[in-house]
């Protein structure tokens, strides 16, 4: 009896691996959710991405591809370097480290399907027009342009009225291309309210040379849309015209590129406490000077004259752009300079990501803060997307040019505001701080 006792007691102590009892990872329980959190949103029928997500049939094809896809970081798009800087961000659909090994062990195990049981509900979207924002209060349509199959780069401006009858404010906004296959065309879309057309002076690129017109948003290859902060907002004027300058590029069939712009508005009469601004920063020093089959970097800085509290990084480049880190350098009485890495981003030219700081860490930087772009280009054979490692590259606005900058998203403070918030942060800190130290007592 106590031989049985003994026996016993041994198999229990027998990982169940050693009986071919594994815990089976499968699509329904465990990779499902989290394509329907980080995939689907793109790839589902209609909408932009190569193939659907959505179910086990869609999925299984692809498998081998999705497991070297998200190891390597490439999808789902989210370009932030995860050792340096802030990692806190609204809206990030990048997976984690035991997300992407589980995908991993179920690719390697067969990619099975599972208990249909365990499978999530899927995820419901409106229609496949669905805008990021919600419902727009307006929605400016520009008049279609049709692009040829082949061509030079495309550069212009389209005109439409903004139905509004008084004054508002801008709360959120979205520029986006009203079909798959515009998509495909649309390198840039910079909106504008402007007055008179015929007045409007305009460089044509990817800048904010407009005179007497309000920026309004940018839209490049893969952008988000932008939600700005509560109690923050931008003057949308009554009586003006919306101006979208664009930059179209042929691919090889004849394509209308249609761009809307759908925008929500704060309620008649209401005024929100800051502007949110949004503009080109950090432009380089000196003009790109890229040899062919080099790789280098080049330097851009701006100077905050106002305490601020920082919204959004967004890395600007050209196909030849590989990495782009943001570096705050502040004000300091002595001789040498406090400075600060706050993001780094490896650079894909098909998504221009805008990267939303959650609020409890939005940077807050005094005045005299200067912003501190660093970029790097790759016009090796290296760069797949790369058209002529041979070729010399310098500036342009043609998608075969270069530039480097950062969008960046911010609003002012008050000297006694900054002093304000940053001892409210100090606070927030402490006390995180302290209950992480509970717990692990």
């Amino acid at each position: 009896m106590r031989a049985l006792s003994v026996f016993v007691t041994t198999l229990a102590l027998v990982p169940a691996a050693a009986f071919g009892q594994t815990s089976q990872v499968t699509f329904t329980k465990d990779v499902a959710p989290i394509l329907q959190r980080s995939c689907v949103t793109c790839h589902r029928p209609g909408e932009v991405a190569p193939m659907s997500l959505v179910t086990y049939e869609d999925v299984r094809p692809w498998a081998r591809a999705i497991k070297t896809r998200v190891t390597a970081r490439e999808m789902p798009p989210w370009h932030i370097d995860r050792n340096i800087g802030l990692q806190q961000f609204k809206d990030d659909p990048s997976l984690t480290d035991d997300e992407i090994a589980l995908i991993g062990k179920w690719v390697d195990a067969g990619a099975a399907r599972g208990n249909p049981a365990d499978m999530p509900a899927l995820r419901q979207f409106a229609d496949s027009a669905q805008w990021q924002i919600g419902k727009p209060d307006i929605v400016i349509k520009y008049p279609v342009y049709k692009v040829p199959a082949a061509g030079p780069d495309l550069f212009g401006n389209l005109y439409a009225d903004i139905p509004i009858k008084t004054d508002r404010y801008i709360k959120a906004i979205q520029t986006r291309s009203a079909t798959a296959a515009s998509r495909k065309v649309v390198h840039h879309a910079l909106s504008f309210a402007v007055d008179d057309p015929n007045a409007v002076d305009v460089n044509g690129d990817d800048s904010q040379g407009v005179d007497g017109g309000q920026f309004l948003v940018e839209y490049a290859s893969g952008k988000n849309a932008e939600v700005y902060p509560n109690d923050t907002g931008v003057l949308l004027q009554a009586g003006k015209k919306a101006m979208v300058q664009y930059h179209l590029h042929s691919v090889g069939e004849e394509i209308p590129a249609e761009i809307e712009l759908g925008i929500v508005l704060y309620p008649e009469g209401y005024v929100p406490k800051h502007i949110r601004w949004s503009k080109q920063l950090a432009q380089p020093t000196a003009p790109h000077d890229i040899p062919g089959g080099t790789i280098a970097r080049v330097d851009g800085y701006t100077v905050l004259h106002h305490a601020a509290r920082l919204i959004a990084f967004q890395p600007h480049m050209h196909i030849r752009g590989k990495r782009q880190c943001l570096e705050l350098i502040y004000p300091t009485a002595g001789s040498s300079a406090r400075t600060e890495v706050i993001n780094c981003a490896n650079f894909n030219y098909n998504w221009h990501l805008t990267y939303n700081y959650k609020d409890e860490v939005q940077p807050l930087v005094p005045a005299g803060t200067i912003l501190h772009t660093i970029s790097w280009h790759d016009n090796s054979s290296a760069n797949k997307y790369n058209p002529d490692p041979k070729n010399w590259v310098g500036d342009g606005q043609r998608t075969i040019d270069e530039m480097g900058f950062a969008w960046i998203g911010w609003y002012d403070l008050t000297d006694e505001e900054y002093k304000t918030a940053l001892t409210e942060r100090k606070e927030q800190q402490r006390k995180t701080a302290n209950a992480q130290q509970q717990q692990q007592q």
